[in-house]
């Protein structure tokens, strides 16, 4: 656990650089680059106590010990002087081992004012190596700032979903652990720690014997195509009890010297964007051809897994939907061939305040995929923090209750029973293989298929398609382009913009297609109803009513509008940009009662609207005048207007036609 004390010291460091080193990841650099100095001296003076010798500052290095560097008879610009030369010839050192070379490659120090090194280098003198956990959770505490997106979409991925995915995963001592993209480590060393604590009775990883655990060890690796990741990687399983960790720097998609190397367990966020013009392996060893970073790195994954092998890896909703064919063919793959055993929804602001994308985990394990016939899904809405950028800590996380549910369908599937949810809080739902794999492009939104389950109608009233009672039409007119005019341009937003031209002539309800709430989230303001010429954004569709003798397109509007939650978002997708397409409303329900009923249903909502309005305005022209003639009209209107609304009291409403028997 951190302590504050620790914590304020990286605090105080990264304000001292902040002046010189704007950047936070240069930060984390020098940080790191100075704590490993210290470490080195540290050591070198334990082993000296222990009757042994100096090994890291010794010969030609000894000048550079830490001890000379914090002098009091040292000038700001000779320990200037000193330092920079220091870590500059540092990786040629030929008494620490290769590890610390690793680290001290490409070392140098990137301003030159003596005064910040001298204030810097007398906070990294607070530090000293003592080899427990709480200089790797010091460590982790400073590679936080590290979140922010880099230029191929790296997202680091927070502590407690890398935990949640660990503990889903369970990787055992005797299996070994990759993760192909490894950032600073982070599911390494928890997967580390997960292991240990399945074998400690007093002292971590204590029920281990000195085999097992340096098999252990050896047996967990991380390839990084950043050489700058590579060096925080090293670092922090180093400061994790790692004296010799296995991480290389490698481009997993385009390189072949370890393409022979497969994993039992791998666990990993990999970078979502793909260069300009796509990824060009110069090799034909993917199983699926695809120029995007996304798609080959699962890929990758899978292939590379054991016979038996078991994975959870954070991949953008586009996974899941997009219709190229290397994401069919890899969405088949995953199903066909017995890879995917469950598919967890993250919540869009699991990366804030650096992305609002929409994610989910997919867990693969080759041995029980192979033995289901359906795959778990799982919707998380509450990871334990806000929505928003400060994500700060909130009650009701849905984590542990998600495990559980892993936990309990492999055990179904184990049993060869079928797994029921049990009226879980967090929603979860098992959907068969060969329904997801109908269609041509197999989609594996697990919302997409669950819809009829979310949606009950009234048993009663006929349920229809929209693309049976109405024309779909997509939006003709640039939503910002569009230059003004006297007709009306509906848009997304919730007012109405206007247009020089007119696109249709008649009533129709408009949709939009894509998220009011920008990226990552799916949400729908408000459904337009238009009535004559007008221009719709190219982001909208609109809908008109094949026959009107049937269906009041009011009424349509109404019951659309009432269930956006329940009917249309779920139909949007998309990891940043969350968008639909019209044809997907063609299949949605409807109730269509009779049409005299559809007409009560507009009568009564306009009644009770417009009354409402009514006596808002009457209630605010009492407050504001002091005129009795006037106080009296208006609390006899008031009257008035309540006697109107009581007869509408036994009249159809939208909500009597309602899913769910509740308002969306």
């Amino acid at each position: 656990m951190l302590d504050a004390d620790t914590k304020r010291r990286i605090d105080t460091c990264r304000d001292i650089l902040v002046g010189k080193v704007p950047d936070p990841k240069s930060q984390v650099e020098q940080i790191t680059i100075a704590l490993i100095y210290k470490f080195m001296d540290d050591m070198d003076a334990e082993a000296e106590e222990l009757g042994g010798a100096r090994s890291f500052f010794a010969g030609n290095y000894a000048k550079y010990g830490w001890a000379k560097l914090m002098a009091p008879n040292m000038g700001g610009f000779d320990v200037l002087a000193l330092y920079s030369e220091a870590i500059g010839k540092m990786n040629e050192n030929p008494g620490i081992p290769a590890l610390f070379r690793d680290i001290f490659k490409n070392a140098y120090l990137p301003y030159r004012d003596p005064e910040t090194l001298r204030s810097f280098l007398k906070e990294i003198d607070s530090f000293t190596y003592d080899h427990s956990e709480r200089l790797g959770d010091a460590f982790e505490y400073l590679l936080s700032v590290l979140g922010s997106q880099g230029d191929a979409g790296q997202f680091r991925t927070p502590r407690h979903i890398i935990d949640f995915m660990v503990e889903v995963i369970d990787p055992k001592k005797n299996e070994s652990v990759l993760d192909p993209a490894c950032g600073t480590a982070g599911f390494l060393i928890s997967a580390w720690k997960h292991i240990l604590k399945q074998n400690t009775k007093e002292r971590p990883g204590d029920q281990l014997t000195p085999e097992e655990r340096a098999n252990l060890a050896a047996n967990i690796r991380g390839y990084d195509i950043s050489p700058d990741m590579v060096r925080l990687s090293l670092v922090n399983m180093y400061l994790h009890g790692f004296t010799d960790p296995h991480i290389v720097e490698y481009d997993t998609l385009t390189s072949e010297e370890r393409w022979n190397e497969t994993a039992d367990v791998i666990l990993a966020n990999p970078p979502f964007m793909s260069p300009k013009g796509g990824v060009k392996p110069p090799h034909k060893r993917f199983s699926v051809q695809s120029k995007r970073s996304e798609v080959l790195f699962l890929d990758y994954f899978l292939d590379h897994l054991s016979s038996n092998g078991k994975a959870g890896i954070i991949v953008p909703e586009g996974i899941h939907f997009v219709e190229q064919s290397g994401h069919v063919q890899l969405r088949r793959k995953l199903l066909e061939d017995g890879f995917l055993l469950a598919d967890i929804t993250l919540p869009h602001g699991v990366f804030k305040p650096y992305a609002s994308v929409k994610t989910h985990i997919l867990i693969v394990d080759r041995k029980l995929a192979r033995q289901a016939d359906s795959v778990l899904f799982v919707e998380i809405e509450n990871d334990g923090f806000t929505q928003t950028d400060t994500r700060e800590p909130v009650s009701g996380s849905q984590i542990g209750e998600a495990a559980d549910l892993i936990s309990q369908f492999r055990q179904a599937v184990v049993d060869r029973r079928e797994w029921k949810s049990g009226g879980a809080p967090v929603r979860a739902y098992a959907i068969r293989k060969s329904d997801l794999l109908l269609g041509r492009a197999t989609h594996i939104l697990g919302r997409w298929h669950d819809l009829p389950n979310r949606v009950i109608h009234r048993s009663d009233v006929p349920l229809m398609r929209i693309g049976d009672i109405c024309e779909i039409r997509d939006g003709l007119s640039p939503n910002m382009a569009t230059p003004p005019g006297d007709f009306a341009l509906v848009v997304p937003a919730e007012e109405k913009k206007t247009s020089d031209h007119w696109d249709f002539d008649g009533r129709a309800i408009c949709i939009p297609l894509v998220s009011s709430s920008g990226h990552g989230k799916a949400d729908i303001k408000r459904l337009h109803f238009h009535e004559g010429k007008f221009a719709l954004a190219t982001t909208m569709c609109a809908l008109f009513v094949n026959d009107e003798k049937v269906v009041n397109p009011r009424y349509l509007h109404l019951f659309l509008s009432a269930t956006s939650n329940e009917l249309l978002v779920p139909l949007m997708c998309g990891a940043t940009n969350v968008t639909m397409s019209s044809d997907q409303l063609r299949d949605v329900l409807v109730p269509i009662p009779s049409r005299s009923k559809q007409d009560e249903v507009v009568e009564s909502h306009f009644i009770g609207t417009t009354a409402s309005e009514m006596i808002f305005a009457a209630k605010a022209l009492r407050a504001a005048t002091a005129n009795y003639a006037i106080r009296k009209i208006t609390d006899q209107l008031t009257l008035d207007i309540e006697s109107l609304m009581a007869t509408v009291d036994g009249m159809a409403t939208v909500e009597d036609f309602l899913p769910n028997g509740s308002v969306g």
